[in-house]
């Protein structure tokens, strides 16, 4: 299946974008996490394609040249919820079905509790319910969720968190992509070992720290959340008290020694998940 490679115009900022299947089918968003670009759901892509769906992922802002506004306060979530329905817009689509991992699980998070109205389905991978998170993250559920988190203190430190990741040829970011194929690895080094490109990047979690995240309520929308047993980054105890805070029905998957990357590395096993999720729905 061929990828098909454009830009798309919204809201005064132009975006990168990945996209495969009929124009006239289902429309299926996909938003990225950090460090990491629209290349990361590539196979995912193409399996939406595949069965007739319309499947759009997009470099979000700060990681398409096109897209980086200077301003650290630039990045707050709701600009980037902001950018999601922008594109979606731009597509011509009054609804569509919404994929997010990592930071782009975060933002469909707070798309789905402030726009219900405009999704078919939702779907997270790996980033649980800000609220479970928040509750992790304090100690409330167990766990240690805090330990876990304690990079972000770092990555919100300007200038010291880029010189740490692009220092000796980039060896930090090489580090975080050590478990990832290394095509994938040479996309991204490709676009975040670029000072600015990473600045912005960064600047997601400059704006929002993670337990000052804009409240988000219980989900309305058809929901597959997906978890991995062998995430660095976030813990079960959080993944497992999502479900209490989406009162649609909701289908709760964990990868069993899968790491935190699963659109690069279990790609296949998401997939079938997905593919079932939006044919169930009957939103």
């Amino acid at each position: 299946m061929n990828i098909e490679h454009s830009d798309i115009t919204c809201d005064g900022m132009t975006f990168r974008c990945r996209a495969a299947g009929p124009r006239e089918g289902r429309l299926v968003l996909l938003l990225h996490g950090f460090p990491q670009t629209s290349r990361a759901w590539d196979a995912t892509l193409a399996a939406l394609a595949a069965n007739g769906c319309r499947a759009v992922a997009f470099d979000q802002r700060g990681y398409s040249p096109g897209a980086r506004p200077e301003s650290v306060d630039a990045y707050a979530i709701e600009h980037l919820v902001g950018d999601v329905l922008a594109v979606a817009n731009a597509l011509g689509a009054d609804t569509f079905d919404l994929v997010g991992h990592d930071w782009g699980g975060i933002v469909a998070w707070h798309l789905a509790g402030r726009h219900p109205e405009k999704l078919r389905t939702l779907t997270v991978v790996s980033t649980p319910h800000p609220t479970a998170f928040t509750a992790a993250l304090h100690d409330e559920l167990g766990g240690d969720q805090a330990q876990r988190s304690a990079y972000a203190s770092l990555l919100r430190q300007p200038g010291i968190a880029e010189d740490l990741l692009l220092a000796s040829d980039a060896t930090g970011l090489r580090n975080l992509y050590r478990e990832l194929p290394d095509d994938h690895t040479a996309d991204y080094l490709d676009v975040l070992s670029d000072r600015g490109a990473l600045t912005a990047s960064l600047n997601y979690y400059r704006a929002t720290a993670f337990d000052e995240q804009p409240p988000v309520g219980a989900i309305e929308v058809p929901t597959l959340y997906v978890w991995s047993t062998d995430d660095d980054y976030l813990g079960p105890e959080a993944a497992r008290a999502t479900g209490q805070h989406v009162t649609a029905p909701m289908t709760y998957v964990e990868l069993e020694g899968i790491s935190h990357w699963i659109p690069d590395t279990a790609a296949e096993s998401l997939n079938t998940h997905l593919l079932q999720h939006l044919r169930g729905s009957q939103r």
